[in-house]
Parts: C-alpha cells; sequence; structure tokens
C-alpha cells in the first residue's frame, strides 16, 4: 500500500470524517464567539452500553486523528476527540462554514482540553474505557520542521496523558502513536547489532542527541516516559511504531511529521529501514491493537506497509517536494547490501488473527 496505494477510497473516508466532525462542532454550539473558551463541548447523554464503547483520542483533528477516529466509528466506537487550541477550533469551523456538514452523529463528540494539564486531561477522558495518544504538534515558525523544544514538549505531554489515564477509573488502556524513528537509530560502532530491527529494539539516545534527530528523540523519550509511567500505575499500554505516514496530500496535510521523519533519510535508506505506512494502514492497526488487548495484546508493534527503494523514493520525493538525492543519496546502485531488515511480524501476525477471526477461523 503505502504511497503507491489506492488514493481515492482514502481520501472519500477522509472527507466523510470531515462531514462528521463538522456536526460534532454544531452539538451544543453557542451562538457567541466564546462557545470554545473553557467550554465542553460534547453530547453526554450516552447509556452505559454506549459508554462500554467510548474511546477518547487525542489531536483527534490532526492527519493520523481523523483517520483513527474514522476507523473506530466505522468499528462501531463511540469517539471523544480532544480540541486542544485555537487551531484545532479553526479547523472544526472552517468545515462548518465549508457547507460540508451532516445531521448530528450522537457516536461522535468533542472535548476542550490541554495536553499539558493533567486535571484537564483526567477530566477529558472521564467515562471513557480508553485513551489512544498520538501527538500532533506543529513548529510555530513553520521552517524548521520539529525542533529540540518540540521534543521535550512532546516528552511532557505524553507522560501528562499516561499520567491522566491512570488516574481515571474508567479507563483500562491506553495505545500510543509512537514511531519507528524510535526503533532504528544506532550508532554506526555498534558492531554486535541484530542485522533485524523488530519491537525489541531501541533507537540510542546519544546518537540522535549528537546527530540533532529531535523528532526521533522526542518519539523515543516520550515512549520510554510512557512504559515508565506504565510500570509505575498499573495502566494497561501498547505503543504502535509506524514508519512515515503516507496518504492522500500527506506532506502539505501533515508537513511538520513528513519533514522531520525525513531529516537522515539517506543513512535509513542505505540502511534498510526508511519505510512507509499507508494512514488508512496505520488507522487500522491502532484500533486493531486497542480491541486486542483486551485479550494478551501488548508491548511494541512496529508498524509499515513497505521498505522504500529507489523507484518508491522517486514518488516519495515527488510528494514531500523535496529532491530525490535528499532521500536515497547520489547512488543509482540497488545492489548495495543493506546493513538492517524491518520486522513487522509481530503486528502481522495479530492482524491476520484478527482477520482470521471475523470469518469465523479463530
Amino acid at each position: 500500500m503505502g504511497i503507491l496505494g489506492s488514493e481515492e477510497s482514502m481520501r472519500v473516508e477522509l472527507e466523510e470524517l470531515r462531514r462528521m466532525l463538522v456536526a460534532c462542532a454544531g452539538l451544543q454550539r453557542r451562538k457567541d464567539e466564546e462557545q470554545f473558551k473553557g467550554v465542553r463541548v460534547s453530547s453526554m447523554g450516552m447509556g452505559i452500553d454506549d459508554a462500554d464503547k467510548l474511546v477518547c483520542v487525542t489531536s483527534g483533528v490532526s492527519y493520523l486523528g481523523l483517520a483513527i477516529v474514522n476507523k473506530l466509528l466505522v468499528g462501531g466506537y463511540s469517539v471523544r476527540i480532544i480540541v486542544e487550541n485555537q487551531e484545532d477550533i479553526n479547523k472544526l469551523r472552517e468545515m462548518e462554514s465549508s457547507g460540508e456538514m451532516m445531521t448530528g452523529n450522537n457516536n461522535l463528540s468533542a472535548v476542550m482540553a490541554k495536553l499539558t494539564e493533567i486535571e484537564s486531561l483526567t477530566e477529558a477522558f472521564q467515562g471513557c474505557r480508553g485513551v489512544l495518544h498520538t501527538s500532533a504538534f506543529t513548529d510555530p515558525a513553520g521552517l524548521s520542521g520539529y525542533t529540540k523544544s518540540m521534543a521535550e514538549i512532546e516528552v511532557k505531554a505524553c507522560e501528562n496523558v499516561m499520567r491522566a489515564c491512570a488516574r481515571t477509573p474508567s479507563v483500562r488502556k491506553c495505545v500510543l502513536t509512537s514511531s519507528l524513528l524510535a526503533c532504528v537509530w544506532r550508532g554506526n560502532n555498534q558492531c554486535d547489532l541484530s542485522p533485524v530491527v523488530n519491537d525489541d529494539c531501541w533507537s540510542d539516545v546519544s546518537f540522535c542527541t549528537e546527530k540533532k534527530l529531535w523528532y526521533s528523540l522526542g518519539k523515543l523519550r516520550a515512549e520510554k516516559a510512557a512504559w515508565r509511567v506504565a510500570k509505575e500505575t498499573g495502566l494497561k499500554l501498547a505503543t504502535i511504531c509506524p514508519a512515515l505516514v503516507t496518504g492522500p496530500e500527506f506532506c502539505p496535510r501533515n508537513p511538520t511529521a513528513t519533514i522531520a521523519y525525513l531529516k537522515g533519510a539517506q543513512e535509513m535508506y542505505a540502511n534498510g529501514t526508511l519505510a512507509t505506512v499507508g494512514v488508512s494502514k496505520l488507522a487500522a492497526a491502532e484500533a486493531c491493537v486497542y480491541e486486542a488487548m483486551d485479550k494478551n495484546a501488548g508491548g511494541r508493534y512496529i508498524c509499515f506497509d513497505d521498505v522504500v527503494d529507489r523507484d518508491t523514493a522517486e514518488k516519495l520525493a515527488r510528494e514531500a517536494g523535496v529532491p530525490t538525492n535528499k532521500i536515497c543519496g547520489n547512488s543509482d546502485s540497488e545492489d548495495v547490501q543493506a546493513r538492517f531488515r524491518l520486522s513487522n511480524e509481530k503486528l502481522s501476525t495479530l492482524m491476520s488473527r484478527t482477520l482470521r477471526c471475523c470469518y469465523g477461523e479463530c
């Protein structure tokens, strides 16, 4: 699938979700311009049966967040999204003013909360059985992609979400979106490394810091913080480590993460660790892992579709608006032996088993 998959179906799904979010924005709307300031915008009149399927998605209006919300709604869940700042509010208002509006959907609601405030998050999580946390930070300057300070913000926000989950009695589990970059960056002087990069692998903090791979460092430290809090509090946690997220207009819709992910692309390409995953595939994986946590699923899951080769690199470069040599260097050779091999066997096995169960083959 990756960036080479069919884009039309994904575009239709995203547009459908846009219309549902517009309806969500209309729930309990105030006529004055202060409607979102400190006010919860949510349909809270759910019965007990609905509450058992209530899930909260942080950064629910982000590129990945939209896809996850859509997948959960299709799966019969009720979804509460976090609306954190003025930019999120503007997105909702833009969708409303565009006229893309449908009748109210009782399974979708929005709540004002700040990732910097544990109490705010705890209130937002009340009644939810689970939380899917996916960060969607943007560079205020719009230039640098992802800065060192943003990495610090990401770590703190992730820790806040985990502690809020642990403090909320109704929350039973959490799925964190980390990154494949939290697994693949290991120093060149480590000659005894396994050639297989799987769910047990962790990037090296010192190496990421030395190379100023701030996005990698932010994801790595945030995931480490999440596992630390989970161990301290007993929170049931699973983390998904996706490759570069692609799909319809992925770069303009998700520019900060795309630009930041591709820092060091040439070295990843040479090592065989530069990979992509379609946003719909990733959303399906998130929903699958969340569902399977009621059984024995847990731990870390690497998620990717395709390891980038020369042809894929050229298409990726066009999509991302960068020269091809920024991704794969100047070599035209396909005979170079990659240093590592990515493995997503754990996630593939889980999703295959889930699919078989859907057809009564368990």
